[in-house]
């Protein structure tokens, strides 16, 4: 009863109250929010905006094959398809027997236009460096760089490797491999070099295009000397790629090697584009699973492209005079559909930053949105949290009001931080897109059309045109709360695991049957059908808007001479969304010091990436384990966060819960 009052109260309190830390994202125990929608869309933009008619939700619900075949015809096709969709659950063909490219979409078919000589992309680096390239630009530096990976032996269906910070050449690498048919499979900067030699060899890539290092907070992250390091590990590997971007000097061996300036310089600047099945696959993007091995999901050229071009058209009610900055890394699948071909393939200017927003100062991003006129920010629930924590005061020096559409990526938003970024950043004046998709997904699921959609803070609102999602209990019923699934197909899809067939099927087609696609994520419905999304069901952890894996991190923590065992859980943070807690076994021979639990974080670093660096280690002497010996995460979950434990009837040695509770208690 009292937090059904607190909800009906929630909306007009926080409108009135200072801001503060104490109020979290929703938890998956408590009922969706009965508040209802209000007009946080002003009525100028619902006057400007592209979509202003629900139409668009009754003409996909009522021929949803027709209707994916009209927003097929955005794009531009060398043949056009013979059947709109082929499905026998689980797997999909879209736009089966039609020829396009990825690349010709993103640039080819802008130069019989005006926006040839549009900017596509204003790039600044963290220490102030400048870069804008016009579409034409780009295509030409794309048709060069397209050569080079054919004098190099690249061909169809090789699969190339990406390991880059975020600078133009990333876009450059990537569009390159999309124009003559290689499959890129882009592995984040900030890995090590084992994360990113595991994905090479999975992905059995023949090429590496890294660059001699990156900035981060005025430091260079050496990304060669990682490279180097995985290359020894993957003998499939034939050449290198290295772009000067830091100056650093780096090793470089003369056979496999190559400057991509050198290689620039000579290359032709045209290259004729591939012509791709539809089902071609596009790249494939690695992505933490509930094992160690991180899953390398497949997506295909048709259908990705129609989900990535129609979604970012919607939810962003996109303008030919936008200024357009999405803060996200290109290693992560929001920087491939929502930085390089959403935005391309329709034209946009986009702001691409290399960098952290507190350096040098807080006001960073703020700075950056002045500067270039910024009018759409698309970023993390993570970052807002972030932006409250360090206060206002480094916002109130920058001219922000450029922006007219705010938008949220990566994980659940509270409802206070969606009020914050509302109030402080969008000033009562920007509709904020709070978006609910995966990498699996391809492109945005959930989110609301801003012209249409009647907003809620905290909720994604409504699953998009031609989206029908669906929550289940625990018997596979339908639910206002439980697990959401996708009831049928959608063109952005992921078509597979690479190399693993039966994982594909058994992660996501086989938990609950019915053909459904089982999202792994929990949701819960309110009583006008708003869908609010709160976080994964599994054992994934979500750092950051960045999904690491519990398994991954356990993996590392036992690599450590001294660890018999480990498990890891996500607890609750008001910045990151998630933070990492691990529970440590040592072996019994191993003499315990102070700085352990500092090592054993930089391990965890070494061996993953800094995402992954635990924010606490506590040590036990005993895991909360089940008569068959699967450890009981939950349980140490409901000790993380106060809550009344759970059932211990299954446990071996239900005593060690209290040893547990009482050692968490004490750090």
């Amino acid at each position: 009863m009292i937090f059904r009052l607190f909800n009906l109260l929630f909306l007009e309190l926080i409108l009135i109250l200072p801001l503060s830390d104490s109020l979290i994202a929703i938890s998956d125990k408590q009922r969706a929010p009965i508040n209802p929608p209000l007009p946080y869309t002003t009525d100028q933009f619902k006057e400007n905006a592209n979509l202003q008619s629900s139409d668009i939700f009754t003409e996909a619900k009522q021929d949803p094959e027709a209707f994916w075949e009209k927003q097929a015809n955005c794009l531009n096709w060398f043949h056009p398809w013979d059947q709109v969709l082929e499905w026998n659950p689980p797997d999909a063909k879209w736009f089966n027997g039609g020829k396009l490219n990825a690349c010709y979409n993103c640039l080819d078919r802008h130069m019989q236009t005006e926006t040839r000589n549009k900017i596509a992309i204003y790039w600044e680096g963290e220490r102030g460096e400048k870069k804008s390239l016009t579409y034409e630009d780009l295509y030409i530096e794309v048709n060069k760089f397209s050569n080079v990976l054919k004098s190099l032996g690249v061909q169809k269906g090789d699969r190339v490797a990406i390991y880059l910070p975020m600078i133009p050449e990333a876009v450059v690498a990537i569009l390159s491999c999309a124009r003559i048919g290689a499959i890129h499979t882009v592995v984040f900067g900030g890995f090590s070099a084992d994360s990113l030699a595991n994905r090479i060899l999975d992905a059995e890539a023949k090429l590496l295009i890294t660059a001699d290092g990156g900035f981060r907070k005025g430091k260079v992250v050496t990304l060669k000397e990682a490279a180097d390091t995985a290359i020894e590990q993957c003998p499939c590997i034939k050449n290198t790629i290295v772009i000067k971007h830091t100056d650093l000097p780096v090793d470089m061996q003369l056979e496999k090697d190559h400057w991509y300036h050198d290689l620039m310089k000579e290359a032709p600047a045209t290259c004729p584009p591939e012509e791709m099945d539809a089902e071609d696959t596009l790249f494939i993007l690695y992505t933490s699973g509930t094992t160690g091995k991180p899953k390398g999901i497949i997506h295909t050229t048709g259908g990705y492209m129609v989900g990535a071009t129609m979604t970012t058209r919607w939810v962003f009610d996109i303008k030919p005079s936008d200024i357009y900055w999405c803060t996200a890394d290109i290693g992560w699948i929001t920087g491939h559909t929502y930085v390089i071909y959403g935005p391309l393939s329709n034209g946009m200017t986009q702001l691409l930053y290399e960098g952290v927003f507190d350096w040098p100062e807080r006001n960073r991003p703020w700075q950056l949105i002045e500067k270039y006129g910024v009018t759409i920010l698309y970023t993390a629930p993570t970052a807002i949290r972030t932006f409250m924590k360090w206060g206002e005061e480094w916002i109130n020096g920058c001219n922000i009001s450029s922006l007219r559409l705010l938008g949220s990526v990566g994980e659940p938003i509270n409802p206070e931080a969606w009020m914050w970024y509302y109030t402080i950043i969008g000033k009562k004046k920007c509709p904020i897109v709070d978006t609910w998709w995966q990498t699996e997904t391809g492109s945005i699921m959930i989110a609301p059309i801003p012209g249409i959609t009647p907003l809620k803070p905290g909720s994604a609102t409504f699953p998009l045109p031609g989206i029908n999602a669906l929550i289940l209990n625990d018997l596979g019923e339908p639910s206002s709360s439980g697990s959401l699934v996708l009831t049928s197909p959608w063109p952005s899809m992921l078509r597979g695991i690479y190399n693993d067939r039966a994982r594909y099927e058994k992660s996501y087609w086989k938990q609950l049957g019915n053909g459904y696609y089982f999202t792994g994520d929990g949701a819960m419905k309110d009583d006008e059908g708003y869908f609010w999304l709160t976080g994964r069901i599994d054992d994934i952890i979500k750092v950051s808007g960045h999904r690491l894996s519990t398994a991954e991190i356990e993996s590392a923590l036992v690599d450590f001479k001294g660890v018999a065992e480990a498990a890891v859980i996500g607890v609750s943070d008001q910045i990151k969304g998630q933070a990492i807690v691990a529970f440590v076994v040592l072996k019994e021979d191993f003499i315990f010091d102070g700085s352990l639990e500092s090592t054993l974080k930089q391990h965890v670093v070494k061996q993953i990436s800094a995402i992954a660096r635990p924010e606490r280690i506590i040590f036990i002497y005993e895991l909360p384990k089940t008569r068959s010996g699967k450890i009981m995460r939950r349980l140490l979950r409901d000790i993380a966060e106060g809550r009344l434990l759970g059932d211990t009837m299954t446990l071996t040695d239900p005593s060690v819960l209290e040893e547990i509770k009482n050692k968490y208690n004490e750090d």
